[in-house]
């Protein structure tokens, strides 16, 4: 096929830079996309994926370079001027108004109208359509703040198609979603790519990007650094190209737990979250890592949520250190020393618009304020947890939401162990997280583990828990089906557990 006969590229990147202040996140990016093609985005947080993909959205501007659509230059004033020549964000964090419907979020700027009124039952029928499409069975008319953190992704997602996209940009689409919705989701991609959609997949799943992707390009440090068919490349491959360096062994060596002669650091009997969670029963013992598995629904989430006094919950009887304790809120439990990190890192584990040091010490404030805040004090603690976290940041007086997705989570972990405690609870950890930062996560894991305290491990990925946790309990339906000890535990016998098939 000679050169005049290759097809325009859908989406071209040429020579993007982008600074933020003193700050440069993106060097001279330079590559473009074919239509019809499903390619993996990789790189480790910030490198720079997400900007450049707001950058093709109308989210931010370039600092320099060009972006051009089906081979002519656009500037972009807007998300709403990208998605009028097709090109739609299906963002990372949520992008939702809590307190509008699922029809309402799905058509919000582009809703239906009649003679003289919104047309409701006609956004209604037309959300029903895309939420049938992406396997959402939810009315049209709930509102999203009813829906879990897995079926907000979803509305995401049908919001997205509703939108009749060209070029369909998926950051991290499938972090909450169980293997039988990302079954479908990825069934549904097949199909837009036999509609000539072109599809720019960002994912820190390798196994996800080798299934689905036609294609890898790597960013590191804000630059271009490789493309290549998927077939051509190891997952290992991939992952040294996005940290630019070799990978030892993913998961840490775990150390043993305090024996039974020591009592438990935690003892849960009879627990009860009214909807989510009947009679669960559990310890956890110095230095052990537990997972906890379960498909979406499970009650895993709202198991803990009512642990700290976040949801309406019974139980008879809660004991930390062997001493029985009532929790009424998350502070009171943080000073009793067990701590919660959500899932839900923007919604609940971070204030976004605050900066890096209020975050921090937020749950600690005792130790910084007596009575006046100091913020000298406060700004060392920042710097401490810089360094002993890994926080890449460019400068130290910058908001919180400025951060990349797996720096942000760094954030929210070194905000948790502010007060010490002696029971951590980590609720997905490493959700959106790329491998690099996985890593130092399951190290801070066990260094958690190797002081003494207890760890707490929720976790989707079945390998995670496998690979860090001394023994796995499985919820189905609510309910804590066993109690598994590490030795011999596979995938299969974890899914058979959380489905009712053993």
């Amino acid at each position: 096929m000679n050169a005049a006969a290759q097809p325009v590229p859908a989406l071209a990147f040429d020579g993007i830079v982008k600074r933020f202040g003193p700050v440069q996140v993106l060097h001279g990016v330079s590559f473009d996309l074919a239509p019809g093609r499903i390619v993996g985005l990789l790189g480790e947080n910030g490198a720079g994926k997400s900007t450049l993909m707001k950058i093709a959205s109308g989210y931010e501007s370039p600092s320099a370079g060009q972006l051009r659509v089906d081979g002519e230059a656009v500037q972009f004033a807007g998300p709403r001027a990208a998605e009028n020549h097709g090109i739609v964000l299906i963002h990372q964090e949520f992008n939702l108004a809590e307190d509008l419907t699922v029809a309402q979020n799905i058509h919000l700027g582009h809703e239906k109208r009649g003679r003289f009124l919104l047309d409701d039952a006609a956004m209604r029928r037309s959300a029903a359509q895309v939420l049938d499409e992406v396997g959402l069975a939810v009315h049209p008319d709930t509102p999203v703040r009813q829906l879990i953190v897995a079926e907000k992704q979803l509305v995401e997602i049908a919001k997205a198609l509703s939108k009749k996209a060209r070029i369909l940009i998926m950051d991290e689409p499938t972090a909450t979603l169980t293997p039988g919705e990302t079954q479908r989701l990825f069934a549904l991609m097949k199909r837009l790519q036999a509609e000539g959609v072109t599809i720019v997949y960002i994912s820190h799943k390798l196994d996800e990007v080798e299934r689905i992707c036609d294609e890898v390009i790597v960013l590191r440090d804000g630059r271009f650094v490789a493309r290549d068919a998927t077939a051509a490349l190891t997952r290992l491959q991939m992952a040294q190209l996005m940290v630019g360096r070799e990978l030892s062994d993913l998961y840490p060596p775990r150390t043993p737990p305090a024996g039974a002669e020591v009592p438990p650091l935690l003892e849960v009997e009879g627990l009860s979250v009214p909807g989510w969670a009947q009679d669960v029963s559990f310890t956890l013992r110095p230095g052990e890592v537990l997972g906890f598995a379960g498909l979406v629904g499970a009650g895993r989430t709202e198991l803990f949520e009512g642990l700290l006094g976040l949801r309406p919950s019974s139980a008879r009887r809660v004991a930390i250190d062997g001493r029985a304790v009532r929790i009424a809120s998350p502070g009171q439990a943080a000073r009793l020393g067990l701590v919660y990190l959500s899932e839900d890192r923007k919604g609940k584990g971070l204030h976004v618009d605050f900066g890096l040091a209020e975050n921090l010490t937020l749950m600690d404030l005792d130790r910084y304020a007596a009575p006046w805040l100091d913020r000298a004090r406060e700004r060392a603690a920042l710097g401490a947890a810089v360094a002993e976290y890994g926080i890449r940041t460019g400068a130290l007086d910058v908001r919180a939401g400025s951060l990349s997705g797996g720096n942000q989570q760094k954030l929210a972990l070194a905000k948790v162990l502010q007060p010490e405690p002696r029971v951590v609870v980590l609720d997905e950890p490493t959700r959106g997280v790329d491998i690099g930062a996985k890593r130092e996560i399951y190290l801070l894991i066990r260094r958690l583990a190797e002081q003494g305290r207890g760890v707490i491990v929720v976790s989707s990925e079945l390998m995670e828990l496998i690979g860090l946790a001394h023994r796995v309990a499985v919820m189905r339906g609510g309910r804590l089906q066993a109690v598994l000890p590490n030795e011999a535990l596979t995938e299969e016998e974890l899914i058979a557990h959380a489905t009712g098939t053993h």
